[in-house]
């Protein structure tokens, strides 16, 4: 038979169960003796006497047997025993899940997919070393986001130069690079640019409306060769991807430096030709201002620039 619906009436104040009792009575219940519960709960033996008296009048019932220097629990007070374990256990679960964990320190940050992928990502055990309590958080996308509205703390805009807000973390330049194996292929050598021609360009899809050699705008015009065309072209979405390919020695990618240092360093690909061409463009970071009261954040802002004095 289903449940009809039921009016009921408020509980009266006095009828109410009084919570702040139950601590006390779950520390009774447990070593049935109020002295024992005193000492666990820091208080009296007579303030807990009390305390399991109030809870014994609003329930209207005892929930203890006082027997010659023991306790035991009234049927009743077993009912309540269980109940009691139990809603406690509950709350202490769900405190445990929303409580912040102790030390727990976070620094939201915004960049490139080229500058987390190239730079960052390579050296962040260093920061992680040195701050093993912070965690960091990397949102990694073309798109310029608000700090404010997506509680970030810390960007690393590639903008360009004229548009950078203080010094910049570094400035790019940009020259044509490939993999060891390429540089040596007899048949199609690399000695002067116009070698070019016989390779294939590793490139990065641009929005509508671009050429497809716009990545390499800046140093072809630098070298003259804006008519230049290559081989064949290899178009990839992410310039990591890009530069991935290079290593493996499927063409020539326009190398951005500093952020591929490190490959060319590890002697992972190699410059063809000396000649590189400054873009105007740069790495800046911007310091939210929420993260002006986060210790954390102006620290990894300061790890930055370290890193890129390091270089």
């Amino acid at each position: 038979m289903p449940f009809k619906n039921v009016k009921t009436e408020p509980l009266a104040r006095s009828q109410m169960l009084r919570l702040d009792l139950l601590p006390c009575f779950d520390a009774a219940a447990r070593t049935l003796s109020f002295t024992q519960a005193a000492h666990e709960l820091n208080l009296t033996q007579s303030a807990v006497s009390r305390q399991i008296q109030l809870l014994e009048d609003s329930l209207g019932t005892p929930l203890f047997e006082r027997r010659h220097r023991a306790l035991a629990l009234t049927e009743a007070g077993e009912v309540m025993q269980r109940a009691t374990r139990d809603a406690l256990e509950r709350l202490r679960d769900a405190a445990a899940r929303v409580r912040p964990g102790p030390g727990l320190r976070q620094v939201a940050m915004t960049c490139t997919q080229g500058f987390a992928s190239l730079w960052l990502i390579p050296r962040l055990a260093r920061f992680a070393a040195d701050h093993p309590q912070v965690d960091v958080r990397i949102s990694a996308t073309m798109d310029i986001m608000d700090l404010e509205r997506h509680r970030l703390d810390v960007a690393v805009r590639f903008v360009p130069s004229s548009a950078g807000r203080g010094k910049a973390l570094f400035e790019e330049t940009v020259l044509p690079l490939c993999a060891p194996a390429l540089l040596r292929d007899k048949a199609a050598p690399l000695r002067q640019p116009a070698d070019l021609a016989r390779h294939t360009l590793l490139t990065v899809e641009r929005p509508a409306g671009h050429v497809i050699t716009s990545d390499w705008a800046p140093w072809f015009q630098v070298m003259g060769l804006q008519e230049m065309r290559m081989k064949n072209a290899v178009q990839f979405t992410q310039y990591a991807d890009a530069v991935t390919a290079a290593v493996a020695g499927q063409g020539v990618v326009i190398g951005r430096l500093p952020l591929l240092q490190s490959l060319i360093d590890e002697k992972k690909l190699v410059a063809p030709f000396r000649s590189g061409a400054a873009t105007q463009r740069g790495y800046y970071v911007e310091l939210a201002a929420h993260a002006h009261n986060n210790p954390d954040a102006q620290d990894f802002a300061n790890w930055l620039r370290a890193e890129a004095e390091r270089g």
